[in-house]
Formats: C-alpha cells, structure tokens, sequence
C-alpha cells in the first residue's frame, strides 16, 4: 500500500494546482481522478471549451455586422460549425496533455479510478481495470459540481442538454430555448445567437445575472437583444416535453399570471450547478454535508476531520475555477506549515459574453444591506477615445468607494477586454487602496483602462475629465 503526505482527490482546477503546489513544497503527493483526462469541468466541458467556441462565434459575427464599419469588404462570409467544434476538441486536448506534462514535471502521483473513502485514513481508487488502496497524512476533497437538475426537465442530453452538451453539437439550433439567465446559459447562447439561431432565455428571476450589480444585468440585457436574443423574466418553467426534434417549454409569467408556451429545436438547461460528492464515501471518513449538499469547512478549508480538506465547488462560496484553485495553493501552503492568505470577497466574476461583464467586491445592493455608507462614480465607454476607435462604446464601469474612507469597496465593469481589467480592481482592493489611489495613478493613453480611473475619478468629488 503506498503512503502519501497529502492525497488530493479530484483532477480539477483546484485539484491539480494543490497537487503541484504541495509538490513544490516537498510534500509527497497523489492526484486521484476518476476520468481518463485530467482538468476537470473547467479544461474539458467548461472554461475552456465554452470560451474557445465564444472567440469563434465573436469572430464571425464582427466578421458579418461590424467590418464594414471598418471599411473592409468581405463577401460570401459562412462557418463550417463542425469545423469551430473540433478546434475546441483540439484546445482542450492541447489543455489536458499540458496539465499531463505539469503532473510529471512536479513528480506528482497520478492514480485513476473513484476515490472512495475506506476510513478516515484510507481511500480505496478504483480504476477499470484494478482496485488499489493509499494511505494519506492528509486528503483534500476538490471532486467539483455537476449542473443542477430541475423538476419537470428530463435530461435526455440530445434536445434537452446541460452545458456539456450544448459545446459538442453536432448542428447550429434554429430555435434554441435557454432554461437560465445565468452566467452559462447567457454565454452559451450567445454563442448559438451569434451563429443564426433564435435564442429565448426563460429565468424565474425579475434580471439576468442576478448574483451581480443590477446595472450590468440591465446594460448586458440590452447589448445581447441586439445580437437577437429574447428574455423572459419573471417566468417559472413548468415542464418541459420533447417530440421528436420539437420541444414545448411550459412557463408560468409570474407577473400576468398566465402560462406561456415556447417551442424549439433544443433546450439549454442552465439554472446553476450542485456539488458533486457521491462516490466518496464521507461517511466512513466521519464527514456529512450541509442542507445545499456542501462539505461544511473552517476558514482554513479544514474539514470536521482535522486531516481532511475540502475546496472548490463542494464547499461554501462562489463556484468559479480560480477561486478553487486559490484555495488548492492556500490549502496545499498550510499544510506545509506556511500561513497563506485568501480574501473570498476579492473573488472577480466575470461574464464572457460580449461585452465582456466583470465585476469584484460588493455591489450597491449589498452595501445598502449592510448599511455601509458609500459613494458611487460611474464613467462610459463612449467617453473613451480608444473605445471609439474600436467601435466598442458599449458599456461602462462602476467605482464603490467607502463615503468616510474612500477605500474601495466594489467595481463592477461591462464594455470591451472586462475580463483582463478586473484584474486592476482586484490588485488595488487587495490592498486596500483608495479610489483616490487609483484616479492618481497613470493609465496608459489610450486605452480601455482610463475608463476605470476616470470611474474613480468620479467617485471622488465627482472630477471625472472627459465627461
């Protein structure tokens, strides 16, 4: 039987970088995963995949609507869709086999198979072909999340799919119906809206990307009609029934009160995801789960087994891939006997849509909630010169800076290249910066990022300059 310092269970983004973090701290080390390829939802079925099949449609809808602004001519435009499908196939393959290469290069064990707790001390890896058991000072569970089901959909994973389907299809949807105002279903399709499809979005909730600034939701709500896409808000499916290549979506408007009916050729369920624990055997390592299914952790990641850690998306948080894999590095660090450091409200999110939305901190709700004095400046991207010159005028950021303080407290962006400059945001609140820390500091001009600091600009004292 072979013995390990740490036992990381789950080849994910969180799994793999606190595989090789603890490896670099000398800790030996085994990396259990139960798929033939290493990364997780993240490389295979989600972050990767869904962002390459985005920068193709993107492509090719600039290629279409926005050239001509350009003055360039480009006649007879089409795509080969089975062709954008397998450059995706391609990239995660080159992903995965990188990931393979970081494995061997940090002399990190990989073991295939279900890892399945046996005791506290022992997991059983059961692989497809042998069974074979380790022993580990310490484990850490990072196994990830599936999409969440919803009652009255039937998955059947040909016309009524998750997101791992909707990356792989074999055919453009005319009429695609999106289950999910969420971050995947509004990335998704806009990617099949780009493409010629009909998309309508049906969410239970009054706005679309709910978890972030309302203002976002509004102004990304109103740049993806103008790519074709519907929204219908404020609507609880019902059910959903498939005959032959037709689905008939039954919603409830819960503001007339009527039932409304939707028909397509495929149906996106998106309404969020659930932490995926079965198969581990936690009850044999002493562990249970909470009401929404999470392992319960302390604020080090640590279990009701002190030797046993949880990460990622099966314990408390946001369920984005970087916040996963700071946890991995931060777990992986104080088992070494280091003392890490993680701020899970400097966690950004971001929309991959077009325009890019992003968004770290608090929002204006949460802050109203808290009873937090603030202030508040907001600058446009059709105030900025590059934006312009870009053609990309769509959208604007927002500074929350502290009334009394000036420290900032939340930016929350929608326009051009978000996704990239968060990380400004991010950087400045790390420590603890004011807005007035940032509105001093020179931007490169032009660009994109003068609009963040014309947005602190106009959080304090309301000075932004080209407005």
């Amino acid at each position: 039987m072979q013995e390990f310092d740490i036992v990381v269970i789950g080849a994910g983004p969180g799994g793999y970088v606190c595989a090789i973090r603890a490896a670099q701290l000398g800790l030996k080390t085994a990396l259990v995963e139960k798929y033939s390829t290493l990364g997780g939802t993240c490389l295979n079925v989600g972050c990767i995949p869904s962002k390459t099949l985005l920068d193709s449609s993107e492509r090719y809808f600039d290629c279409v609507h926005h050239f001509k602004n350009h003055g360039i001519k480009v006649e007879n435009v089409g795509f080969d869709f089975s062709k954008m499908v397998q450059r995706v196939r391609d990239v995660v393959k080159d992903t995965t086999v990188g990931i393979d290469f970081l494995m061997k290069k940090n002399k990190v064990t990989v073991l295939n198979g279900l890892g399945t707790f046996k005791d506290p001390d022992t997991l059983t890896v059961r692989g497809e072909k042998e069974t074979h058991e380790v022993k580990g000072k310490k484990f850490v569970i990072a196994t990830g999340s599936k999409p969440s089901p919803l009652k009255g959909v039937e998955i059947d994973k040909e016309r009524v799919i998750t997101s791992t389907e909707a990356l792989y299809l074999k055919e453009v949807p005319k009429n695609l119906l999106v289950i999910g105002g969420g971050v995947i279903g509004l990335e998704l399709g806009s990617v099949y809206a780009r493409l010629g499809s009909k998309v309508s979005v049906v969410e239970y909730l009054p706005s679309i990307i709910p978890t972030m600034d309302s203002d976002m939701g509004k102004l990304l709500q109103k740049s993806l009609k103008k790519e074709g896409m519907e929204f219908y808000l404020s609507h609880a499916v019902s059910s959903v029934e498939r005959n032959g290549e037709k689905i008939i979506l039954k919603a409830k408007d819960q503001k007339k009160g009527k039932e409304v009916t939707f028909e397509g050729d495929y149906c996106l369920l998106s309404v969020g995801r659930s932490p995926f624990t079965k198969g581990l055997g936690l009850e044999a390592a002493g562990l249970s789960l909470d009401d929404r299914g999470r392992i319960p952790v302390n604020e080090n990641c640590q279990t009701s087994n002190p030797k046993i850690y949880a990460i990622g998306d099966v314990i408390r948080g946001v369920m984005l891939a970087h916040k996963a894999e700071e946890e991995g590095v931060y777990v992986a660090e104080y088992i070494a006997g280091q003392k890490p450091h993680i701020n899970h409200n400097l966690i950004p999110g971001v929309v991959y849509t077009w325009p890019e939305v992003a968004s770290v901190g608090r929002t204006e709700k949460e802050l109203k909630d808290k009873k937090v004095p603030y202030k508040k400046g907001s600058f446009p991207f059709k105030a900025s010169g590059r934006a312009r010159a870009s053609n990309e005028s769509d959208g604007m950021i927002k500074v929350l800076a502290h009334k009394e303080t000036d420290e900032v407290l939340g930016v929350h962006m929608i326009g051009p290249r978000c996704a990239d400059m968060i990380a400004e945001a991010v950087l400045a609140m790390e420590f603890r910066a004011s807005a007035e820390d940032i509105a001093r500091t020179c931007h490169a001009h032009p660009t994109y990022t003068e609009v963040f600091k014309e947005a602190c600009l106009a959080a304090t004292e309301e000075r932004a300059i080209h407005i």
